[in-house]
């Protein structure tokens, strides 16, 4: 991706803790959550740098986090089919040296072209829905059903790389050394 020396560590949280009804506050508090989780498991070798991250979608007063079932996933793509939403990603960097962490958020506007009941189906069996915010990955064969994108794509997909960047540089993430 950006060449960074990162290492993956899963954070264990349980998401329906989290109960706000604003987006932006839903998504930082869970990436936030998600730095402490890693803190927590690795506090005997804390490290530098721990980066969290987390993707809502909202459509009006709904938040729409990742589908249960398939059930559940086929009534959010009912509830997107030919409308606008509004996905949310929230990311905290956590930099071990200065003990603080930084939490940004950026929005996107997708506009989804209506989908007939076959084509929910069609993309319910290919099981792209399962662990993702809304039911669908853009970056797969979602994207046949996306009319529009206000926003970078990465943003959709659940890490926009501009802005992680930027919140890298920001934060002094000592590239090359």
């Amino acid at each position: 991706m950006l060449g960074l020396p990162f290492s993956v560590m899963p954070a264990k949280i349980d998401e329906s803790l989290c109960t706000h009804k604003d987006p932006d506050k839903l998504t930082s508090e869970l990436a936030v959550k998600k730095i402490e989780n890693v803190l927590e498991e690795m506090r005997n070798r804390l490290p530098w740098w721990v980066f969290g991250a987390d993707t809502v979608i909202a459509i009006e007063d709904k938040i729409f986090g990742k589908a249960q079932n398939r059930d559940d996933a086929a009534s959010m793509l009912k509830e997107l089919s030919g409308r606008e939403h509004q996905v949310i990603t929230s990311m905290a960097l956590y930099n071990g040296k200065e003990k603080k962490t930084d939490c940004r958020t950026v929005s996107c506007t997708v506009v989804f072209d209506s989908m007939s009941e076959a084509e929910i189906n069609w993309y319910l069996n290919t099981n792209e829905w399962q662990g993702v915010a809304g039911a669908y990955r853009i970056q797969g064969l979602a994207s046949c059903f996306i009319k529009k994108i206000d926003g970078t794509l990465s943003a959709v997909a659940g890490l926009p790389l501009r802005e992680f960047y930027v919140m890298l540089r920001d934060n002094g993430y000592p590239y090359g050394a």
